[in-house]
């Protein structure tokens, strides 16, 4: 059987043609990243001989500190697993591979690209917990258990699924004045970034994006920027993100304890529930909610919006053999 032929492109402008019905895999998510300073983006393509794209695989390389050594301060990050050429296998006369086989091959390709260059590689968002677990662990990857929520929206109103003190403080911060909406001018944008930067500060593994990437995450058509507003004031925001009929919300931050009384950040993810719901969104998937520790505020926080959680992994490789071999062995269970 004859392996396909694997390619890491850093430029759009030499990417082939290709499915992009994933947008975290998609080329318009490559060329933001492109434009945006202090981010890399990899794709991965594998192809059959004849030139046919059997899959691809997006990640971004990120730089935190432009005056440190790119193995220090820089990590990749993959959100979920590729794209394929069908649901099941991706075949063509020379052989036949599985999605998992794929990603494996894709995966391999790109960690022997970027080990000298980055801390550690990160994979999140996998379609399900087990996917391509013994391809990952030979690869030296070591799986962290983590959190993960989504609201189903297909199947009732959000709102249905509130409860009534919930509901309450949603009704009486709209009869304040508060407001959420897109972010519409530089204006905005500046406030938007601005109150990112803030509200994660002092969280070490959160990285920001510089705003360009905000701002061409908009143009894309698959993003959309909020801001909540009170007497004038940002006191929320949030980006989402959406890809094949679901919702993802991927930023978020909240002046929480300034402006209690209006509960800024209930408004804001309401809002981004209730949009996705409008927009016709099957699901809004909650992107980084955390470890699954026994008391998690913010777990806590985003299911009284009535979402499901899901224990799953996330994947980590660390450059640095000792290292990487020390953290494999505290996450073994």
């Amino acid at each position: 059987m004859k392996k396909p032929v694997l390619t890491i492109y850093t430029c759009s402008d030499a990417l082939p043609e290709m499915e992009c019905s994933n947008f975290f895999h998609s080329r318009s998510l490559f060329m933001s990243l492109e434009q945006t300073r202090r981010q890399q983006p990899y794709m991965v393509v594998a192809a059959a001989s004849g030139g046919r794209v059997l899959g691809h695989l997006l990640a971004a390389v990120r730089h935190r500190n432009a005056w440190l050594a790119p193995c220090i301060s820089a990590h990749c990050r993959i959100l979920g697993e590729g794209e394929f050429a069908d649901e099941l296998s991706c075949g063509d006369s020379e052989g036949e591979y599985t999605r998992q086989e794929l990603f494996g091959m894709m995966l391999d390709a790109l960690v022997e690209r970027v080990k000298n260059r980055v801390l550690y590689v990160e994979i999140s968002n996998l379609s399900a917990k087990m996917f391509g677990y013994r391809l990952l662990r030979e690869a030296g990857f070591f799986p962290v258990h983590w959190m993960s929520i989504h609201n189903s929206l297909h199947s009732m109103p959000p709102e249905e699924r509130l409860g009534e003190k919930m509901k309450k403080r949603i009704e009486r911060a709209y009869r304040k004045g508060v407001v959420t909406a897109e972010v519409e001018g530089g204006e905005e944008l500046a406030a938007f970034c601005a109150l990112l930067r803030r509200h994660n500060r002092f969280k070490l593994k959160r990285y920001i994006p510089d705003s360009s990437f905000f701002s061409g995450l908009a143009r894309t058509g698959h993003g959309r920027l909020f801001v909540t507003r009170y007497r004038g004031r940002v006191v929320g925001c949030c980006a989402c993100a959406y890809s094949e009929g679901d919702a993802y919300l991927w930023y978020f931050a909240f002046l929480r304890k300034s402006f209690a009384i209006v509960h800024p950040d209930v408004m804001t993810v309401w809002h981004a529930i209730d949009h996705a719901h409008k927009h016709g969104c099957a699901h809004i998937h909650f992107m980084d909610v955390g470890l699954p520790f026994e008391k998690n505020p913010f777990r806590d926080f985003i299911l009284r919006f009535g979402g499901k959680p899901v224990s799953t992994y996330r994947w980590f490789r660390f450059s640095i053999r000792w290292l990487n071999g020390v953290l494999a062995w505290v996450y073994r269970g």
